[in-house]
Parts: structure tokens; sequence; C-alpha cells
């Protein structure tokens, strides 16, 4: 059975092609879409790399059917990260977890004690 998409609907697709009009987006098998440039943003966009990654899988809102297989598709006002491709990354440092295996007997010890009275 084909899945049936509707207007207004917001789905999962992954983007499969990043031009300067927009970004191509596969829904499933048999049903893509493109979300053009002007359905990005309220603002000038200058790159659209920096919106989305290839392969990346993302929520989109399906604007139109333009024909039977492919869709208008919006980013607009949406939250359309699956995960946050920016966030912060924990990194080591050079002392690594060393700062805790030099203390860690203390803290458990110090917590025992805590415990016991």
């Amino acid at each position: 059975m084909e899945k049936e998409y509707k207007e207004g609907s917001i789905v999962l697709g992954t983007v499969t092609g990043i031009k300067d009009y927009g970004i191509f987006v596969k829904l499933d098998n048999h049903h893509n879409g493109l979300i053009h440039i002007s359905e990005i943003g309220n603002h000038y966009i200058d790159d659209l790399n920096k919106y989305v990654e290839l392969n990346e899988l993302i929520r989109v809102k399906i604007i139109e059917k333009s024909s039977e297989n492919m869709f208008k598709l919006s980013i607009k006002n949406v939250d359309y990260r699956i995960t946050k491709r920016n966030g912060s990354k924990i990194k080591e440092t050079e002392k690594g977890f060393n700062t805790l295996a030099l203390h860690l007997d203390y803290w458990i010890n110090r917590e025992l004690e805590s415990l016991k009275k």
C-alpha cells in the first residue's frame, strides 16, 4: 500500500540533493520533493549547505502536490532538525580522565563515610 501525503502535514524525508535554488528530499521509495530556497526561512539565504547535509534525515512540511510523485516542501517555521548539527561537543583535555581517577577513591570513601553517619 502506497503512503498518502496530505498538504500541511509534517513528514520525515532524506536530503538527496542541494542546489543553489533548493533542496531535494526523498520522502519514500515513490515520493520526492523540493524545498525551494524561498521556503527555507524568512531571511536572505546565501548557502543552503548551512541548513542541511546530504543524506540528513529532516522534518518537512508538505505545501502542495506538484505531480504524481513530487511535492513542494517547506522547512520554514518547522523544527526540521532531527538532531542538532552544531551542538557543543565534549572535548577531552590532555589529562583526560586522569584527574577523576586521582580523586575517585577519595570521593567514594567520603560519601561512604557520610552515609554511615
